[in-house]
């Protein structure tokens, strides 16, 4: 290849790459004397003029609240930016870093760790709501989706009560919500009042959080870190006796680590899932799908 070839190859390049960092922003969600949080916002390309707004995901990370970090999320993100929907993937305090989130921890630390970290979801939704002209963004089409410790923690931010005094809208609610291997406390959680649409992804054989309803990690009952958890074919299950929307996607033979596939591959699941609840029509769909290769 002639040197001019390379020459043009690399401006274009350069190009499309500072083209798409434009449309990548970064915000601290948190700032104060003990806790400063950040978070990353990738936002569909646009003209300045126009005032369209879009929907919004918010991605949570997994990592047992012991590590990983937002940039999980930036494969996910670019994907729904691209596809006109912006996403943001946050980072959250790791509660549990040196800690054991397992069978020898304690149940109320466990408890209170899955409901903190809902919180700052809140301090993080209610924080882009603020920016909302700014960034293009529809309150009304606000999703949350997550994965292991960052899906218990979506489900728990969208049911229980704002008593955080996280400054919202009036009569705000999620849209939707995208869960991996995520599991709820108490399903009696989701009312008839409170439900939302849900795209749930589980792998059968999860020994670390619950398919059905069971103990988180296995462990047995006079266990200090014992903590019962209802997963998301108890939900779907409620779901559907409320009269609610909820698609589970049952991955066939797969362990806990399958349940981030949907964020990782196949991302038109999750986009489909999206349109689904825009368009407003009621559903409830049982799919059984393979371990997908990686």
């Amino acid at each position: 290849m002639s040197f001019s070839k390379i020459f043009c190859l690399f401006i274009c390049m350069s190009f499309f790459s500072s083209m798409f960092s434009q449309s990548k922003k970064t915000f601290k969600y948190v700032k104060n004397d003990s806790t400063k949080l950040k978070l990353d916002i990738f936002l569909p390309k646009s003209k300045k003029k126009d005032t369209t707004k879009t929907p919004l995901v918010i991605y949570v990370h997994g990592g047992g609240f012991s590590e990983r970090n937002r940039k999980d999320g930036y494969n996910l993100c670019k994907y729904l930016a691209e596809n006109n929907i912006a996403a943001a993937t946050i980072d959250y305090t790791l509660f549990m870093k040196g800690k054991d989130f397992g069978c020898n921890g304690t149940t109320e630390e466990k408890k209170q760790t899955i409901l903190n970290v809902a919180n700052q979801i809140k301090q993080a939704t209610s924080f882009l709501i603020e920016k909302n002209e700014k960034l293009k963004i529809d309150t009304s089409k606000i999703f949350l989706a997550g994965t292991s410790a960052g899906a218990e923690s979506i489900l728990h931010s969208a049911y229980i009560l704002n008593e955080f005094n996280t400054a919202f809208p009036e009569d705000f609610k999620y849209a939707g919500l995208i869960a991996g291997s995520g599991a709820l406390l108490d399903i009696n959680l989701i009312t008839p009042e409170n439900k939302i649409p849900m795209f749930l992804f589980h792998g059968k054989n999860d020994t670390t959080v619950p398919y059905k309803t069971g103990s988180h990690r296995n462990c047995p009952k006079d266990a200090t870190g014992y903590l019962s958890l209802a997963g998301s074919y108890s939900i779907t299950k409620h779901v559907e006796d409320l009269n609610g929307s909820c698609q589970l996607f049952t991955i066939e033979n797969g362990e806990h680590q399958h349940g981030d596939t949907y964020f990782y591959y196949q991302h038109h699941y999750i986009t489909r899932f999206i349109e689904d609840v825009l368009l407003g029509d009621p559903f409830i769909r049982y799919e059984v799908k393979q371990i997908v290769k990686r």
